[in-house]
């Protein structure tokens, strides 16, 4: 059973550009990983420091697996010079798929 998350990170002002960059790099390791059935990152358009992930597992194995990876550790460990706050992480269900 595929699990859903959608995670928000906000970026300090004036760092959504360093930030975004950081992000697309997890976009591009993460979509290779063999549980990933989605990972497709927004912006938001009122409000360029808030980035919006929404993702799709194939369970919670490799779920877990994901989150030990090297490029998740390590852009939790480089960039929290350019997040505000925690990031959110809210696990759904679709409505309607």
């Amino acid at each position: 059973m595929s699990i859903y998350l959608t995670a928000i990170i906000k970026s300090k002002p004036g760092q959504a550009e360093i930030l975004k960059t950081h992000l697309l790099e997890l976009v591009s390791h993460s979509t290779k990983e063999a549980a990933c059935l989605q990972y497709d990152l927004h912006q938001v358009d009122s409000d360029p420091d808030t980035f919006i992930f929404h993702e799709e597992w194939s369970d919670a194995a490799g779920l877990d697996l994901h989150n030990t990876q090297p490029h998740i550790l390590n852009f939790i460990n480089n960039t929290n010079d350019l997040r505000e706050g925690d990031i959110i992480i809210h696990k759904t269900q679709p409505v309607v798929k």
